[in-house]
């Protein structure tokens, strides 16, 4: 094996959820863990990663079989712009499409609550990438109930209806991995400290300023529930055909190497190829090239 893939491998690892696992965040997962990696090494070994992400991306685009859907969940904060930013820096932005997700149109209101995801799905040889995504309808919906009488659901059952839609959307994701999309989960996992320290951040210095809500404020207000909802959600979705990785975010150089890592590992299970040239043409192909160096030849003989 690759000895860079061997490091995303063992970097990994641990940040994986096993399914069927119970998991409560602050005990299981510390937001400030960053491994035997140093901050020295992280740039370096980023840099792997990206250049990593170039040659796996080429060769998903060229075999258009599979498609990739990178799901990034987390707290306000939690660094999921920077990591696209950081992680995607080095891929043909042409086969990358990134949707973020906000409060649904009145449009999307009058649809299941999975359609407007489903619309933005990456067809094949692209990656995808949701910012938020649909594990909003078992978080903020979850933790803001009023939220679900907006999408009219017929005969809301409000103590049934979360182990029903952990239920649907693990069946959904089984059904695009099956078509050929891998479901790649991260939830950015960040303290309610360091949450505190970004914010004063964006407070503190103008050219951040457009980045602070006061909503954001008041959403701290819920933080016991959000992690409960974030504890369950991964206990109830992390599958084996969609596992969840819980990335340490407090750390933005760790948490951006361990992002790539993930994206990295599941690239590499699809091992996606160059396709072999068509038979039919391998005739005509071998005609132009020896037509094309004929014609460089007699082009030199002019220069000269």
């Amino acid at each position: 094996m690759d000895k860079r893939l061997r490091f995303m491998a063992d970097l990994t690892q641990p940040l994986t959820v096993p399914p069927g696992s119970t998991v409560k965040l602050s005990r299981d997962h510390d937001p400030g863990y960053t491994g035997s990696v140093t901050k020295d090494q992280a740039t370096s070994l980023l840099a792997d990663g990206v250049q990593l992400l170039a040659e796996y991306q080429d060769r998903l685009a060229a075999q258009d079989i599979y498609g990739v859907l990178l799901v990034l969940q987390g707290i306000d904060a939690a660094g999921k712009d920077g990591t696209i930013k950081h992680v995607m820096s080095g891929v043909n932005p042409q086969d990358v499409q990134v949707s973020s997700f906000k409060q649904p149109s009145v449009e999307e209101l009058n649809h299941d609550y999975l359609w407007r995801y489903a619309r933005a799905l990456p067809g094949r040889g692209r990656i995808g990438i949701f910012n938020r995504s649909h594990y909003e309808e078992v978080l903020v919906v979850r933790v803001h109930k009023e939220l679900l009488a907006a999408e009219r659901m017929p005969n809301p059952d409000e103590h049934g209806i979360w182990e029903r839609r952990y239920r649907e959307i693990n069946d959904w994701e089984r059904y695009l991995t099956d078509n050929g999309i891998r479901v790649v989960k991260i939830m950015l996992n960040l303290s309610k400290r360091e949450q505190a320290k970004r914010f004063l951040q964006r407070i503190d210095h103008p050219e951040k300023n457009w980045k602070f809500s006061p909503s954001d404020i008041k959403e701290r207000q819920y933080w016991d529930a959000y992690q409960h909802a974030f504890s369950t959600m991964l206990s109830r979705t992390s599958t084996e055909w969609a596992p969840w990785h819980v990335v340490p975010a407090d750390h933005k150089w760790f948490s951006r190497l361990a992002t790539a890592a993930v994206l990295v590992r599941a690239l590499d299970a699809i091992d996606p190829q160059y396709p072999a040239a068509d038979p039919a043409v391998h005739d005509e192909m071998v005609q132009a090239g020896e037509e094309l160096r004929a014609e460089l030849v007699l082009d030199k003989k002019g220069a000269d």
